[in-house]
């Protein structure tokens, strides 16, 4: 099995910009602001495929929240997949994002910690730069930047990417059992390659 996306990636959470667990300059990131993290994870393919299944322009996202007090701090998860997908695009968006593919996304934290994923849907998923929409449950509009002067990166693409802090101008996700509305909080916009 062989496979690679690459494209645009966009988050926002609760937490207070610039996000603590960020890694900003050289100094690594740490517990969330308010020890309970929940937020909307999404990326965009701009170039990407699953053998020979062709996964270029489609979108994914994740809704999550996890607890630091928790042990082993497990992540609950609804995975969402670009309705314009076909059967073997789903699953492979759906493998690749599970963990169930190998590769480097192994060492994202719902992969490698215990997770809970609640539910697969299969949603309208539009990213555009920073406006993020997944059908009618999660709307994140973040037109902000986060005034600094330090280098800020993301594990999640990875720390070798650094990208753009945000605040939010709204942030709201009404996705069973996820709700919540927000303004102010943090996001991240960067670009992301992931492969096997």
């Amino acid at each position: 099995m062989s496979w690679r996306i690459a494209g645009a990636y966009f988050e926002s959470c609760n937490c207070d910009a610039i996000c603590p667990c960020r890694m900003i300059g050289t100094v690594p990131g740490g517990r969330s602001t308010y020890g309970i993290c929940y937020g909307a994870l999404s990326w965009r393919v701009d170039d990407g495929h699953f053998d020979d299944v062709d996964l270029s322009g489609l979108a994914t996202a994740l809704v999550v929240r996890y607890d630091d007090d928790e042990p082993g701090s497990p992540w609950s998860i609804v995975l969402h997949v670009d309705q314009r997908a076909d059967d073997a695009q789903r699953t492979a968006l759906e493998e690749i994002f599970l963990g169930e593919a190998g590769g480097d996304v192994m060492r994202l934290p719902w992969i490698r910690k215990p997770r809970n994923v609640i539910d697969v849907r299969v949603s309208a998923i539009e990213l555009d730069g920073t406006h993020l929409r997944v059908g009618e449950a999660v709307k994140v509009d973040a037109t902000k930047p986060f005034e600094t002067d330090e280098r800020v990166a993301c594990g999640i693409p990875g720390y070798e990417r650094a990208g753009t802090e945000f605040t939010t101008d709204r942030f709201e996700i009404d996705d069973e059992p996820f709700h919540w509305e927000l303004t102010g909080n943090c996001a991240f916009a960067v670009d992301f390659e992931y492969a096997s």
